[in-house]
């Protein structure tokens, strides 16, 4: 069974940076992915997305901000935040995009980030 760990989260100040990692367990390699986020009383969105051919995707909120990448040879994916902001501020997961089946969620990772 595939087992997802997020780990990165911090306290950061707006306009600072973050790098989130997802590290995956029970797989060969890491295929389709994406991070989402959710805040506090609000439904968890996808933020970015990456195809086994490293096409990415990201929402409008975070577009030119955050880039997905991923190694295989480490089964993770990476979530790089650039210029944060207050609303960034929600515990981020990573699973398969909406459109593939899910796995089993992770724990998620904090990020706050002060204004």
């Amino acid at each position: 069974q595939v087992q997802l760990v997020e780990s990165g989260g911090a306290l950061v100040q707006a306009g600072g940076s973050l790098r989130l990692s997802c590290t995956a367990s029970g797989t060969i390699r890491i295929k389709n992915m994406a991070w989402y986020r959710q805040a506090p009383g609000k439904q968890r969105e996808v933020v970015a997305a990456i195809t086994t051919d490293d096409t990415t995707n990201y929402s409008d909120s975070v577009k030119g901000r955050f880039t997905i990448s991923r190694d295989n040879n480490v089964r993770t994916v990476y979530l790089q935040m650039n210029t944060l902001k207050p609303d960034d501020t929600a515990v981020y997961y990573c699973n398969a995009p909406p459109m593939f089946t899910s796995f089993p969620w992770g724990q998620g990772t904090q990020v706050t980030v002060s204004s």
